[in-house]
């Protein structure tokens, strides 16, 4: 039940920061809004999502996922749905800064409860599911968007998602035990001096650094900007857009679940865990890299096919990452750490939209936009190669070794198998 409220937390989160992007062409025309401005307000978003993903990681491991998640999810759909009563840019600004803030801890809280209640081994499915969140929302934003947005406007689109997302609140307070398994803070309290001089002289921290922000860069351009990129540059109406888009990503989460349940039988089977699931994440970086080949196929008939093939290999890059990412610290620190690389991950989310915009120019010719966009994946691809499983497993023990500090610490922090 918590793993489908986790999966449902996230997925509203993702209909809620993607219904700007659903939105913005009917925006632009209404509010008389060049693309770079519209650039703007689809990266404010990630403003103050990025800057509080590493306080939103303490708020969890001190106060606790429950209560968090509870108050943090209230008020960003409150913000969600407030963008109905925007006035002008600046309203629609104040109100992707507060839905930024407010959405920091979705995916910390969500991260941090599956490290605290699987195993190594077990967490390719759960992770999965938990990406599959990911998907899904922006695939029924596209959809139901598009639908309320032709049926009924951008006001009320706004208005009606952010307004029956609240149900979810009160599922959660009801199904989330008070006292978790594992308990929020360690048994003693952690090492006064943490190993920066081992984490900054680790090649694996930075190739990780690297690869979530380049891997990002080219998730956020689908969610910012392919709406556009589909109604403007290849002349789909926008319910036609809401169809296309939601495909692939439909079609991703399916796939995420089966790469995650086979990735956990093989990490099981070989007992390599970062082996596998850097083979995994590796060849789904690979495959999101063929969004490129929208700049030399003409026409709308290749679009949906590109499309399904490079989101759904995305996805399975992106389920892996993030089981390794959560895997390699100690489980008290885990949501620093997540936060840690969801900030690196949201740089990424203010770039894209950004230099998009920017570039698009007054012809909206997208061709430098895709290309960033399909390169990005397989600069990411490259730095998990240099990374390797062994850089990883090594990285690992050393701060394992470095925060267990007493026997009593070590009794409530067991070694994991199958590194």
């Amino acid at each position: 039940m918590l793993l489908a409220l986790i999966f449902a937390g996230i997925l509203i989160s993702y209909v809620d920061r993607g219904n700007l992007s659903i939105a913005a062409a009917t925006i632009m025309r209404d509010f008389r809004l060049p693309p770079a401005s519209m650039g703007v307000l689809l990266s404010a978003f990630f403003w103050t999502y990025g800057a509080f993903q590493i306080p939103a990681g303490f708020l969890v491991d001190r106060l606790g996922i429950r209560r968090t998640y509870a108050a943090a999810f209230l008020i960003w759909s409150l913000a969600s749905a407030g963008m109905a009563l925007s006035r002008g840019a600046g309203d629609l600004l104040s109100a992707r800064l507060v839905l930024g803030l407010a959405e920091t801890v979705g995916p910390v809280a969500s991260l941090a409860f599956i490290r605290q209640h699987f195993a190594g081994r077990e967490q390719g499915l759960p992770l999965s599911i938990y990406v599959a969140g990911q998907t899904f929302g922006p695939a029924c934003g596209a959809l139901l968007g598009s639908v309320l947005l032709v049926s009924f406007g951008w006001r009320s689109m706004f208005a009606a998602i952010g307004l029956v997302a609240l149900l979810w609140v009160p599922a959660w307070l009801f199904f989330t035990p008070r006292k978790p398994n594992v308990p929020a803070r360690p048994l003693k309290a952690a090492p006064t001096v943490w190993p920066w001089r081992t984490i900054l002289a680790s090649p694996a921290v930075w190739a990780m650094s690297g690869c979530v922000f380049f891997f990002s860069y080219y998730w956020y351009f689908v969610l910012t900007w392919m709406p556009t990129y589909l109604t403007s540059a290849r002349g789909f109406s926008t319910l036609d857009m809401g169809e296309i888009l939601s495909i692939p990503l439909f079609s991703m989460a399916g796939v995420n679940i089966a790469a995650g349940w086979l990735a956990d039988k093989l990490a099981a089977r070989t007992g390599n865990v970062f082996g596998v699931r850097l083979w995994f994440a590796a060849a789904g970086l690979a495959g999101a890299a063929l969004i490129l080949v929208l700049n030399v196929m003409p026409g709308r008939a290749p679009v949906l096919p590109i499309l399904v093939v490079s989101i759904c290999s995305f996805g399975v890059a992106s389920s892996n990452y993030w089981a390794i990412a959560q895997f390699v610290p100690p489980i008290p620190v885990v949501g620093r750490t997540v936060g840690y690389l969801n900030t690196l991950s949201q740089i990424g989310g203010i770039a894209a939209p950004l230099i998009t915009g920017w570039s698009l120019g007054p012809q909206k010719n997208f061709e430098l936009a895709i290309l960033l966009a399909g390169v990005s994946p397989l600069v990411s691809c490259v730095l998990l190669f240099i990374t390797g499983p062994r850089g990883l497993a090594k990285l690992k023990e050393r701060l394992s070794d470095t925060y267990v500090r007493s026997d009593s610490m070590r009794e409530s922090i067991q070694p994991e198998p199958n590194l």
